[in-house]
């Protein structure tokens, strides 16, 4: 598929996925949004990627929210229509199955502050600012931001954030457990790929049934969690993938996983 709105390009086991359009501060439209959904579906099912690293173009925002002017004309219906499709896709990015980092080198407003908490990993550029500032449109964030963002900074600040429409740094951002870390922008997307080589040393099924350990279990009561981590335990106990991680373990030699 040929993207108007976006860059894919897969090297060293990494899809690097840049939404490119500067010019509106990388905006999300309706055009953008299908281009990503289909990126990342091209993803998932390519064996080769293990990891994606999720960034904007330019320098100015990762992704500074949704395209106003677009927004402006929904009524209800085509605003329901509107927020699912999103939805849909922040979904999969969640749930790709494979670690998804958010490289945030600028503004990640509204949608942007969204499509970072859908994905596994954050990193942030010292000069990035993030925030969910919808109220200041006489709407309320509508791909997640009320679900995942209390999910992971806790309900109090993501209230603060939401109904206030704070715009915060990314040293705060970091303080309060909504990024990973922050680095210089130069340092990003490096910083990224050095975590992604981590990730893609590690065993395939493992680091997807892992995620899914985590994803799943966040929505479960403890006793629920603990079950499903134990099912998934003995899923990745049967694959061989684990017969060889263990018999490298025991032989002192690195392992070469296959995704088996």
């Amino acid at each position: 598929m040929n993207f108007e709105n976006i860059l894919l390009e897969k090297r060293n086991s990494i899809a690097y996925v840049t939404v490119n359009r500067p010019k509106v501060l990388n905006a999300l439209n309706m055009a953008t949004m299908e281009e990503l959904r289909a990126a990342f579906h091209e993803i998932k099912n390519d064996e080769a990627i293990r990891v994606v690293i999720l960034t904007g173009g330019g320098e100015k925002a990762f992704i500074a929210g949704a395209d106003i002017g677009e927004l402006s004309k929904n009524d209800a219906v085509a605003a329901k229509e509107y927020t699912h499709r999103g939805q849909n896709v922040l979904n999969l990015i969640e749930n790709l199955g494979k670690p998804v980092i958010a490289c945030i080198n600028g503004f990640a407003l509204g949608g942007g502050c969204e499509i970072a908490l859908a994905c596994t990993i954050r990193l942030a550029s010292e000069n990035a600012k993030l925030g969910q500032p919808e109220v200041k449109l006489g709407i309320i964030p509508g791909y997640g931001g009320t679900q995942r963002l209390p999910r992971l900074v806790g309900k109090g600040i993501a209230m603060q954030m939401v109904l206030a429409g704070e715009i915060i740094t990314a040293q705060e951002a970091h303080r309060i457990g909504l990024v990973n870390e922050v680095v210089a922008a130069a340092e990003l997307i490096p910083r990224a790929e050095a975590i992604a080589a981590k990730i893609v040393a590690n065993a395939p099924l493992a680091v997807q049934y892992a995620m899914e350990a985590v994803n799943k279990g966040m929505e479960m009561t403890l006793s629920e969690g603990l079950y499903l981590e134990a099912v998934l335990f003995a899923v990745a106990c049967s694959t061989e993938d684990k017969k060889e991680g263990t018999t490298a373990f025991l032989e002192k030699r690195t392992a070469q996983f296959k995704g088996k």
